[in-house]
This record gives structure tokens, C-alpha cells and sequence, in this order.
């Protein structure tokens, strides 16, 4: 028969197993899934150019915060590979984005203002995105092993090619505030849709979709069937708004007549001196 004490110990440790719960979640040292220091230096150092499309980094403002920068990659850095493991899909994704952009501001500013283009940062053995300068999950990584052997492989989402940034004009934009989980779906919506309306790397010239050359160098990433892209023309006929401001042309879009050629890339450093 269970005791009055029973019941008494019994009740007290359902009520007080949400608050434990909430305390461990709120615990001191705890990760902070709302990246907000990164945040903070996104805000302060990215600009979106004016049409919106485009952003600029300030290399020399985020150069002079450079203690800040190196507390966001500490934080980065110190996260077991366990832990990680026990996050759910947005939040894995959300960290690695926002890692990738991360050390690659980092790298830049290895060297920096003492080059034109992340490639300086590499050579004929070695590209820049090769080299092992951080720590992620437990052993020393490459910016290459984020974006190729994590996010691509493992979530089948292309849009997250409008969410990496290679610190190149060429590049999708940098945005001005840290992924999150809570808004991963938004941000990637937003990211492509900015990129797709980018005139000067995606837009229509005659019966040619002349598009960035992502599409080129990953168009097997939008033909897996993720968002019902199952060939790379069908990215280019969900965003026929973007590409194009004439209807016979967002039509043509959208019928999947047009040809495609690719645009080349513009590698330069995408700094708000520049």
C-alpha cells in the first residue's frame, strides 16, 4: 500500500521536475542558441548594399573586435560532438552556418587588409578552404568539411548555398544577423529569394536564364527533390518573380523553355572598401 510519504515524495518530484528541467536549460555555460554576440557583430559590421540583394562586411571594424569575434569561435570551438548530436535538425543547421561564416571571417582577417580575394589565402597545394585552422565538434576542421561533408550531405537543403558565405562578391550575401533554429526556415526563404533577385548574377537575356555559376558547380544539389526541385530549371521556375519584371519572360520561366548559361564568379573580397 502506498504510504502518505510516498504519495507526498512522489507528488513533489513531478512538480518539480519542470523546473529542474527549465534550470538546466538556463544553466550558466549553457550553449546560447540565439547566437546573440554573433549577432551583435553582424549588426554592427554587415551592411546590406541598397538594393537589398548584396552586403558588405567591414573588415576593419570586425578586425578592431577581434576578442569579441574570437569569444563567438571559443564558443563554437567548446561544443562536444554529443552535445551536438542531441540537437535537433534547425539547430545542427543553424550552428553550422553560422560556424562556416564565422571562421571564414576569421581567416579573412588573418591576413587581411593584405589581400584582394579569400583565394590569396591559398596556393597551388592547398586551397583556403583545405586548411585546418579551428576546432568543431572535437577535431580540427576545414571550411570545406562544414559545407561539404556536414551541410550538404547530411540535410539535403540547397538553400543553404544562399546561407554559407565565401567573403566573395560573388557570393550570396552575408546576412546581418546570426541563423537561428527558431527562424532557419525564414532566413533560407529570404537568402535565396534576395540571391535569385540579384540581377547582376541571376537574371533573363533573351531566350537565355543567365545564372551564377552555383548552379553549375552544385546543380546536383537542386535536383534532389527537396522544395520540388528536381532539375535545376525548376528553381528558375519558382523564382520567375525574382529573376525577371516581364511576364512573357517570368512565363518562359516558368514553361522551362529558356536555355541556361552560367555567369563567372566574382572572387573579390566582399569588404565595404572595396
Amino acid at each position: 500500500m502506498t504510504t502518505r510519504r510516498q504519495l507526498f515524495t512522489l507528488f513533489a518530484a513531478v512538480a518539480v521536475a519542470p523546473l529542474a528541467a527549465r534550470a538546466q536549460n538556463q544553466a550558466p555555460g549553457a550553449f546560447d542558441h540565439t547566437y546573440a554576440a554573433w549577432d551583435a557583430l553582424l549588426k554592427k559590421h554587415v551592411r546590406w548594399l541598397p538594393d537589398g540583394k548584396q552586403s558588405r562586411a567591414n573588415y576593419k571594424g570586425l578586425a578592431a573586435d577581434r576578442a569579441a569575434l574570437k569569444a563567438v569561435l571559443d564558443s563554437l570551438s567548446a561544443v562536444p560532438r554529443a552535445t551536438f548530436d542531441g540537437w535537433s535538425r534547425p539547430q545542427q543547421m543553424a550552428f553550422l552556418i553560422n560556424a562556416y561564416n564565422a571562421f571564414t571571417v576569421e581567416l579573412i582577417l588573418t591576413k587581411y587588409p593584405d589581400l584582394q580575394s579569400i583565394k590569396d589565402l591559398g596556393n597551388l597545394i592547398q586551397s583556403a578552404w583545405k586548411k585546418k585552422f579551428f576546432t568543431l565538434l572535437g577535431e580540427a576542421r576545414h571550411l570545406d568539411w562544414i559545407e561539404h561533408e556536414q551541410l550538404r550531405p547530411r540535410y539535403n537543403e540547397p538553400r543553404v548555398h544562399a546561407a554559407v558565405n565565401c567573403a566573395s562578391i560573388g557570393c550570396p550575401a552575408l546576412r546581418d544577423e546570426a541563423f537561428t533554429a527558431a527562424k532557419l526556415e525564414a532566413q533560407l526563404d529570404d537568402g535565396m529569394r534576395r540571391f535569385m533577385g540579384d540581377r547582376t548574377r541571376n537574371s533573363v537575356k533573351g531566350n537565355q536564364v543567365e545564372v551564377s555559376s552555383i548552379f553549375k558547380w552544385f546543380r546536383e544539389d537542386f535536383e534532389k527533390g527537396h522544395g520540388g526541385f528536381n532539375q535545376v530549371q525548376d528553381v528558375f521556375a519558382t523564382y520567375a518573380e525574382q529573376l525577371s519584371d516581364q511576364p512573357a519572360e517570368r512565363a518562359a520561366l516558368k514553361a522551362k523553355s529558356l536555355g541556361v548559361s552560367h555567369l563567372d564568379y566574382d572572387w573579390s573580397l566582399n569588404d565595404t572598401g572595396r
